[in-house]
């Protein structure tokens, strides 16, 4: 493979970069709302680099959302791609579409010890599963496994619409308020960016108070300094977010090791570190000892999806 393109896609940006001896190169951010089409795009991403379409002879895109089929309607923005029209436009031998969270996960693979921070300690065992969630726009969820030689094979799904787990008579009653909000309360409508803004307004029906932020940078900057609605919050996300971690570890037998990825744990880093998900996440009653010594990292590398849809399309042209 001589040179080709990468492409990591969610509802507001993409994310773009040349893969060229297993690493990126040139990685540019464009805004989806710019462009028509995802031709547009790339052909404005080569442009930006002096190069036509005909440049890179294979592509591999992480689309949020399952991936098959000849089309693919993007999920959180206006995109639309035709498998076909897309590579006669851009000149290319391979296309590979695959899900976003998918590509998270193999891109796990790539992370180095400077690129995640740990939060719980334990000894990943390396020939079991992984486990990768993350809230962001929504919940992803994904397992990551080894197949040895080197190879890997990622399990995208539907993780982050489970129903959120109440263990609690706190949680119970928060579970209400959502629940007469909602109707079904899954885990993405806490753990998610607007999901915590959500959490907030719950926490203040519970307590008889006035909301008064409004957005979930905002319930986060409180917390931060220190505000007690918006710390009993953030508190109770991390906390939620430890339960459904540590359900899907169950699930999965993923003592291969958690990585919790995505754009909104890392903007309180420390907060998460010192916060109730270790409790959430191993409290599991006869099973708690399963999980505690199960490792946990906080993923803080820039561009993992873009990585790992470098990992998977140098899989899919070996195989």
């Amino acid at each position: 493979m001589r040179l080709a393109l990468v492409g990591d896609i969610g509802g507001t940006n993409a994310r773009f970069a040349l893969w060229r001896d297993s690493r990126l190169e040139s990685v540019r951010v464009l805004a989806a709302a710019d462009f028509a089409t995802p031709e547009m795009a790339v052909e404005y991403y080569l442009a930006s680099l002096g190069l036509a379409p005909g440049s890179v002879e294979a592509a591999c895109l992480a689309c949020a959302g399952p991936v098959k089929g000849e089309q693919f309607t993007f999920t959180n923005n206006h995109w639309r791609l035709t498998r076909s029209d897309f590579c006669g436009a851009l000149q290319l031998d391979e296309l590979l579409l695959i899900n976003d969270f998918a590509a998270m996960a193999l891109g796990m693979t790539r992370v180095s010890e400077t690129g995640r921070r740990m939060i719980c300690a334990g000894e990943a065992e390396p020939d079991a599963p992984a486990l990768v969630i993350g809230p962001g726009t929504g919940l992803g969820v994904a397992a990551l496994l080894p197949l040895g030689g080197g190879n890997w094979r990622a399990l995208p799904g539907e993780g982050g619409h489970v129903d959120l787990p109440v263990a609690d008579a706190h949680e119970a009653a928060l579970w209400q308020m959502l629940f007469a909000q909602l109707g079904h309360v899954r885990a993405e409508d806490v753990l998610s960016g607007g999901g915590l803004l959500l959490l907030y307004r719950a926490v203040c029906a519970l307590a008889g108070l006035m909301p008064r932020l409004v957005s979930p940078a905002e319930v986060t900057a409180a917390a931060l300094a220190g505000d007690h609605v918006a710390v009993a919050t953030l508190e109770q996300f991390c906390v939620w977010l430890g339960r459904v971690a540590g359900n899907n570890v169950l699930t999965l037998g993923a003592r291969g090791g958690v990585y919790i990825v995505g754009g909104v744990v890392p903007r309180f880093a420390d907060f998460f570190a010192a916060s109730g998900f270790a409790r959430g996440f191993a409290s599991k009653g006869s099973m708690s000892g399963y999980l505690g010594d199960v490792p946990v990292w906080l993923v803080t590398a820039d561009y993992p999806g873009l990585e790992g849809a470098g990992v998977a399309l140098e899989q899919a042209l070996a195989r």
